[in-house]
């Protein structure tokens, strides 16, 4: 059942977030519905500017159309992550999408807001719901990297402000994570006080975690003893922060990172352990068996497991 990301926000905030999880292919897809279903959770797909030209867009869509067929009892959105505005207006104009990501986060202020405000009116004018970001995430997302030292915090007046002036739907905010596997060092982690701020500026108002994968410890190690070489000190969000966030109006989490660590575990391990073969089918299945797993978990710590029929009659009610 495809819905809108902001019929899901409606019925999440303050009581659960919705994770946000990228997919590239039919293994992540699968794996994510069928996490869906076992968790009982509604889920929303990401599709990047990334994904869009590694399978290409009839591609992308045909494999969510198809999933959605095989579990046809999950509630879910579609949205583009981090686009930029002539890829937003492309989605909008697509009728595919849920809602749109306008990422201007790294342009001054002023013209994050104009950009921002035409991408809110082209998406408010055929139904979509629009996210926007202020502050700067540090990392790599796709093709941007921002520097540690060129991150920021979001500014609470300066996000009132904003959702002012360009009418967005949502606000990803810069709380201290960052893209990638290397988020915190040492005992550094979200910036939960900034968040309750932002929220008292913009009480009700869904806000946006990016770059909470978890980077679990386990899957590093196992990945680095199949002949991996990821740097040990890796480290994420902690799960448990989630719900903690939850109650200071964070409704949707992106997660992204931790599942190409699965998929990466999983495929170095089989190979590893069996040289010999070279069916690439094998570990795809064993993939979408843990992702499922991983995506169950994630539903757990976000609050979302179990509110699958709980959102089907929110929706219903709100027809």
């Amino acid at each position: 059942m495809l819905v809108t990301t902001t019929e899901l926000f409606k019925v999440a905030y303050g009581h659960f977030a919705i994770g946000a999880y990228n997919i590239n292919n039919m293994e992540q897809a699968l794996g994510l519905f069928r996490g869906g279903i076992e968790a009982q959770a509604p889920l929303i797909i990401q599709i990047s500017r990334g994904a869009r030209k590694y399978a290409g867009v009839k591609m992308v869509e045909a494999i969510i159309r198809a999933v959605e067929e095989m579990y046809p009892k999950v509630i879910f959105a579609v949205h583009l992550d981090h686009g930029d505005e002539a890829t937003c207006h492309d989605c909008i104009d697509s009728g595919f999408y849920s809602s749109v990501m306008i990422d201007a986060s790294h342009m001054p202020f002023e013209e994050n807001v104009a950009t921002t405000r035409r991408v809110v009116e082209h998406a408010h004018s055929k139904g979509l719901s629009v996210e926007a970001e202020l502050g700067m995430l540090g990392g790599v997302e796709e093709d941007i990297q921002v520097d540690e030292k060129h991150a920021m915090l979001t500014d609470p007046d300066e996000a009132a402000e904003f959702v002012r002036l360009t009418g967005c739907d949502s606000l990803a905010v810069a709380i201290g994570t960052s893209h990638g596997a290397y988020k915190f060092k040492g005992q550094q982690s979200l910036h939960l006080d900034r968040l309750g701020l932002i929220q008292q500026r913009l009480p009700g108002f869904p806000l946006v975690m990016h770059g909470s994968s978890s980077v679990p410890r386990e899957e590093v190690e196992r990945i680095n003893l199949a002949g991996g070489g990821i740097d040990p000190s890796a480290r994420g969000v902690d799960v448990d922060e989630f719900a903690k966030a939850v109650p200071l109006g964070v409704t949707k989490v992106n997660i992204d990172t931790d599942g190409r660590l699965v998929w990466t575990r999983v495929h170095r391990e089989h190979f590893r352990d069996h040289p010999e073969k070279f069916d690439f089918r094998k570990p795809g299945r064993i993939f979408v068996e843990e992702y499922a797993r991983f995506i169950a978990h994630k539903s757990e710590k976000l609050g979302c497991a179990g509110r699958l029929e709980e959102v089907r009659a929110a929706l219903t009610q709100a027809d």
